[in-house]
């Protein structure tokens, strides 16, 4: 083959690259497919997997009881209330015996009884990433994660959001926060359980998710404030995403057109589902730094691995920048609070860094990990350890 045809070649392949990405922006502007990009609800990744089955993947015998919520506007959620396994230990005969299977009506099942009736039982609302389902990747071991800090306290609830996995409905960015406040009014409600011992869990999509519900509830007229967040692998907002981020971490979405800001600012206003993040964080910490008497406590943990190559690690210097300088009357500067950071930062070598800033509301702490990739953190101990300072610093423990 001459250099010329190969040189022809090249050309024509680079055009039909050029074309099917043309004509894959072009999909972006539609809504259904645009929402298939930023949900991925319909990737389970837990084919011919009954979800009502949480054994299948590792737990104990009725560790996990399956169960249904029921949202305002008529949607049914498909949850998991996973169960501590040192409390298990001590109820095992008990929760052996109880019934299999989805509970419609959770109140009746001896492991909802043991979360409502214990004064000390602390309780992590957990807000999952794009695509799959409650049992899809990393996440079951996460759940595990969760209650490694106190295994005799520590209970979990997930919800797959309306149009994931058993769940009826379709996402949206209002829709979701639907779901999230659902969830947080059956744990304050139904079960029983005090904001001050609920800790808002959140990874990737799920972070922005656990923002707006934050945010929801601070910004009532009677706010309720949470023991805090703990937010893994987040990003800033969707339009910083879509220049960022890589679906699956390979098809990167308006990444190629960074080199032309203003291309890239007029497709960003055919998005659809915004989650400004970072705005709500701010919005977040302002409303519970100006809020009179002691009430309005806060605590937020923002962890990243440096590895993570489906949302870099970036957006949670921007997370941490912008709820520090919601906190400070005077505010700051990026570069000034970056400069800050290197100057009181606590090093920990092969594993990462951790920057602080407090006020006397609350504290804001930004984890960098050197390694954990994007979902494979979340089982990691320093979720676990961050799960648990939050819980310390509320006092619940």
């Amino acid at each position: 083959m001459t250099f010329s045809s190969v040189f022809q070649s090249t050309l024509s392949a680079l055009g039909f690259g050029a074309l099917g990405y043309l004509v894959f922006l072009g999909l972006l502007t539609v809504p259904f497919f645009q929402d298939q990009a930023i949900y991925l609800h319909g990737v389970t990744l837990t084919w011919f997997k009954d979800v009502s089955i949480a054994e299948q993947w590792g737990f104990l015998r009725n560790q996990v009881t399956p169960f249904t919520l029921r949202t305002p506007d008529g949607v049914t959620l498909h949850a998991w209330h996973i169960f501590p396994l040192g409390l298990y230990r001590r109820h095992e005969d008990e929760l052996i015996k109880q019934p299999e299977g989805i509970a419609v009506d959770v109140t009746d099942r001896t492991s909802f009884k043991l979360l409502r009736d214990d004064p000390e039982a602390l309780l992590v609302l957990y807000l999952h990433g794009a695509a799959g389902t409650l049992g899809s990747g990393w996440r079951p071991p996460s759940y595990r994660a969760m209650s490694a800090g106190a295994p005799d306290k520590i209970h979990t609830v997930a919800i797959d959001y309306r149009g994931f996995g058993a769940s009826t409905g379709y996402p949206s960015e209002q829709g979701l926060l639907t779901d999230a406040v659902t969830l947080a009014e059956w744990a304050m409600r139904e079960a029983g359980i005090p904001p001050s011992r609920i800790v808002i869990f959140g990874q990737s999509l799920g972070t922005a998710v656990g923002i707006s519900l934050a945010h929801y509830y601070a910004s009532k007229p009677t706010p309720t404030s949470f023991a805090g967040m703990v937010l893994v692998a987040p990003f800033a907002d969707v339009e910083l995403l879509t220049a960022t981020y890589r679906i699956a971490g390979t098809v990167p979405i308006l990444g190629p057109l960074s080199p032309f800001p203003r291309l890239l600012a007029f497709l960003n206003t055919f998005i659809l589902s915004k989650w400004p993040s970072k705005d709500k964080l701010a919005a977040f910490v302002r409303e519970c730094e100006e809020r009179p008497g002691d009430d309005g406590k806060y605590h937020v943990t923002i962890i990243h691995a440096q590895d993570d190559y489906d949302i870099p690690w970036s957006h949670s210097d921007q997370l941490f920048w912008h709820a520090v300088n919601a906190s400070r009357p005077d505010g700051i500067t990026f570069d000034d609070l970056e400069e800050e950071k290197e100057q009181t930062k606590k090093t920990l070598g092969p594993a990462g860094w951790v920057a602080e800033s407090r006020t006397a509301r609350g504290i804001v702490r930004e984890e960098i990990a050197k390694w954990g990739l994007h979902d494979r953190i979340m089982s990691y101990p320093i979720v676990s350890l961050a799960v648990l300072r939050t819980f310390e610093a509320s006092g619940a423990i």
